[in-house]
């Protein structure tokens, strides 16, 4: 396997301080709808970078559910690692990754959690499986076999019915950014990168060198 010989060379578009967006958040709504129309794989699916107690950093998938001027939102399990991570240091960096239109996202800022009723809202939106799913996993613990999470999940589904509640350890997270960075691939590795970055309340838009 020789990976130092894999090369590809991005063409596909480009990245102009004139073409973009002033606002980040304008920018991302427009790129992220345009992965949407182009039918990328999974568009929502964003890297989350937690840093835990002890210093280590860990990073994992979770899905975007929602944006607005107040941060970005998901939905998770509050005694997993993540979860345990982010009330050590409320600090995170979520990164999209386009591959089909060679560009990537990369928000960084601090994490709160969602109000009590954002998180029912949305919990009440999720398919029967899924807000039972919630109840049936201990996420990140260690457990015997895939039969514990069967078992648990036969055990809530015949509890709860058909109106299983949200669970207390259960809800939404928002980070709200303090630096967003966009990245279009391009020719010869001399990429596009423009970042923002707050600078008394406003956003300052610069170009990184790749």
């Amino acid at each position: 396997m020789d990976l130092a010989a894999l090369r590809k060379s991005y063409e596909r578009d480009a990245l102009d301080e004139t073409a973009s967006d002033a606002d980040p958040l304008r920018q991302f709504e427009r790129w992220m709808q345009q992965a949407i129309d182009a039918q990328v794989p999974e568009p929502n699916a964003m890297t989350l970078a937690t840093v835990g107690a002890d210093g280590r950093p860990s990073t994992r998938i979770v899905l975007i559910k929602q944006f607005d001027e107040r941060g970005i939102v998901w939905y998770t399990n509050y005694d997993s690692r993540k979860g345990h991570e982010l009330a050590a240091h409320p600090f995170a960096a979520l990164q999209f990754h386009w591959i089909e239109l060679e560009r990537v996202v990369r928000i960084e800022g601090r994490v709160e959690k969602t109000s009590a009723e954002q998180s029912d809202a949305y919990f009440a939106s999720r398919p029967l499986d899924s807000r039972i799913g919630a109840w049936a996993s201990p996420q990140s613990q260690v457990i015997g076999s895939r039969a514990v999470l069967v078992a648990n999940a036969a055990k809530y589904a015949a509890s709860f019915a058909l109106q299983p509640p949200r669970p207390p350890h259960w809800g939404g997270y928002r980070l709200v950014p303090d630096g967003w960075e966009f990245w279009q691939g391009r020719k010869s590795r001399l990429h596009d990168r423009l970042r923002y970055r707050l600078d008394g309340g406003a956003w300052v838009r610069e170009r990184l060198a790749p």
